[in-house]
């Protein structure tokens, strides 16, 4: 049982009390919180690099440490009891111990907590097909993916089965049977285990990150052969992303992969976080969801004209980043800056608002 008296865990309850997300410390320096996005130091003295150790090996024990030291990087999960879940990365930095400890809610928000429009729901009531959530780090994409489950868990009578790494969000079973597995607790990769997964009887499979072409590949195999697939990317648009997934393939095989994904894909959310007016976080999301026109320009390699398909599919429950952004605007959430600080395109942006001008 961790002592609460540790400084370590002092810290990491004080994040959570200030509604913080991440912790970031180093030996010998003082620690820091990110909070609203704001990087703010902690009012407590410097960490001490000796106690930080003690700290890390009490909390995660001699196992990990020892990982951590042959590797010099280690990413894992810990669970503050009473107080947190938080997703660890140990690392060293000019040769100091480091850590950043991101605290994981456990109440896992539903779609209109978190800001996600209804097609996402629609996007989920698809038997089979291969659905991604992509933006940069810290974007929310976990927090989508655990809404995802937790809806599915809710309205379906499935096998859930996730690869993560670590596990952020521990689901209970609901209406499915909900099977977690961690990359170094209980698989040694994500390929591994979703090789092995087409073999456990999933209908549902959520692959933490995609990494890799066989990973990517795998992926798209089980999303083929009649499961549903969730997964990540650090991708900013829904053109990026495919472009991403071809590219990751040998020239060769570029035309095959282009076929089985304009087939397999159902679609992509490509999401970021906004600073409100408030101070708070809001989500903006560009939606694609595939149809006989997006399907056609992934075979032809046109994913630069998906873009015009995304501004034109409302009616589908599409939407570009920019549409997003612009709304945002005009219901007083975010400013115009922060719209243009976080869009793809700031010459469509620009162009939105002066149409909302024009039709005032």
């Amino acid at each position: 049982m961790t002592t609460p008296n540790l400084k370590i865990t002092r810290l990491m309850t004080e994040l959570v009390q200030r509604n913080g997300s991440d912790l970031h410390l180093t030996g010998d320096r003082l620690p820091y919180f990110r909070i609203q996005g704001s990087i703010l130091p902690a009012d407590t003295e410097e960490y001490c690099k000796e106690e930080l150790t003690k700290d890390l090996i009490s909390i995660l024990g001699d196992e990990k440490i020892h990982l951590f030291e042959k590797e010099k990087e280690l990413d894992c999960s810990y669970g503050l009891e009473g107080i947190a879940r938080f997703r660890l990365n140990v690392f060293y930095e000019r040769g100091r111990i480091s850590c950043v400890m991101r605290a994981l809610s456990t109440n896992i928000p539903n779609f209109s907590e978190i800001g996600l429009p209804d097609s996402v729901q629609q996007l989920l009531k698809r038997p089979r097909g291969l659905m991604l959530v992509t933006g940069p780090t810290g974007s929310g994409k976990t927090t989508t993916l655990a809404s995802s489950v937790d809806w599915l868990n809710t309205n379906n009578s499935d096998h859930i089965l996730t690869i993560e790494d670590p596990i952020e969000f521990v689901f209970e079973n609901k209406n499915c049977l909900v099977r977690q597995r961690e990359v170094g607790e209980d698989t040694n990769s994500f390929s591994r285990a979703l090789r092995s997964a087409l073999r456990e009887d999933p209908d549902i499979i959520l692959v933490g990150e995609m990494r890799d072409l066989e990973t990517i590949s795998l992926a798209i195999t089980a999303a083929e052969t009649g499961h549903l697939v969730m997964g990540t990317l650090h991708t900013s648009s829904a053109s990026q992303t495919i472009d991403r997934i071809i590219d990751v393939f040998p020239t060769s095989q570029q035309q095959q992969i282009r076929v089985q994904l304009s087939a397999s894909l159902i679609g992509v959310i490509s999401q970021t976080l906004c600073k409100t007016k408030e101070g708070g976080r809001a989500l903006a999301a560009e939606i694609l969801v595939n149809n006989n026109a997006i399907g056609n320009l992934i075979r032809e390699s046109k994913s630069s004209q998906v873009y015009s398909q995304l501004q034109v599919g409302a009616k589908y429950g599409m939407q570009t980043l920019e549409q997003a952004l612009a709304i945002h605007v005009e219901k007083g959430l975010i400013t115009k800056e922060e719209a243009y600080f976080k869009c793809n395109r700031p010459n469509v942006l620009n162009g939105l608002f002066e149409t909302s001008m024009e039709d005032i």
